[in-house]
């Protein structure tokens, strides 16, 4: 990959990560990280020698508070347009709650310690609604794929050309490699959902893997996936 077109990672924002897709032309931030991740985000666009301006875009994965949670305030400061799937949207904007997740024991017991990242953060604007197979201005043109399940509105961002996948929650790897699980699985809104949306990303042909939760794959990511799609059946 050349120079100037390049993923940062950022970590250090309680739970979770974001990361910064670096163009000569614009930077596309994909997700904001819990409240208060702002100044540690823009921290790294200094860092990579770019200023507020240039991040252009915000791809917003799903509503969930540890992926929007600084999504107002990094607009206010940038003026970046908002993308998320037209479901998560009004809950992003504030105008319809978020749905319930599945009921479960595990949920029940750790939902007072974690139970503030499932929810929206503050009220943000969304500029632009998004749908399953739309093209979006990065990477030389990367697909919108709709992967329901964790949030019914989930998405992640696939970009052919440089064989990289942005999977949101739709897929972990702290806990080893496959759709949210334990305490990560525990907001999900439809778990049998969850495990056909990592199939639909397994059927997909790329290189390097990058997750809300867990470190990056770097090679042959693909072929990881597939056999943890296999392990579901």
């Amino acid at each position: 990959m050349a120079s100037t077109e390049a993923v940062h990672t950022i970590e250090s924002l309680g739970i979770g990560r974001a990361y910064i897709y670096q163009e000569q032309d614009k930077l596309t931030l994909i997700d904001t990280g819990l409240t208060d991740s702002a100044e540690r985000i823009l921290a790294i666009v200094e860092k990579i020698g770019r200023a507020p301006a240039d991040v252009r875009q915000i791809f917003i994965t799903h509503h969930h508070n540890d992926h929007t949670g600084s999504l107002a305030d990094l607009v206010e400061r940038t003026g970046a347009q908002v993308l998320a799937h037209k479901i998560e949207a009004p809950v992003i904007r504030g105008d319809r709650p978020p749905a319930k997740p599945d009921a479960n024991v595990l949920r029940s017991i750790l939902r007072p310690v974690m139970g503030s990242a499932a929810q929206p953060g503050a009220s943000a604007r969304v500029d632009r609604e998004l749908e399953d197979g739309d093209e979006v201005d990065i990477g030389g043109g990367a697909k919108v794929l709709h992967v329901p399940g964790h949030t019914m509105g989930s998405v992640a961002l696939f970009i052919p050309k440089h064989r990289m996948l942005f999977a949101g929650d739709a897929a972990v790897s702290t806990l080893g490699l496959g759709p949210p699980a334990g305490p990560f699985g525990m907001f999900n809104e439809n778990r049998e959902q969850a495990a056909l949306s990592f199939k639909k990303l397994a059927a997909l042909d790329f290189d390097r893997a990058f997750f809300g939760h867990g470190k990056p794959l770097d090679g042959e990511a693909a072929t990881l996936f597939r056999r943890a799609a296999d392990q579901l059946d």
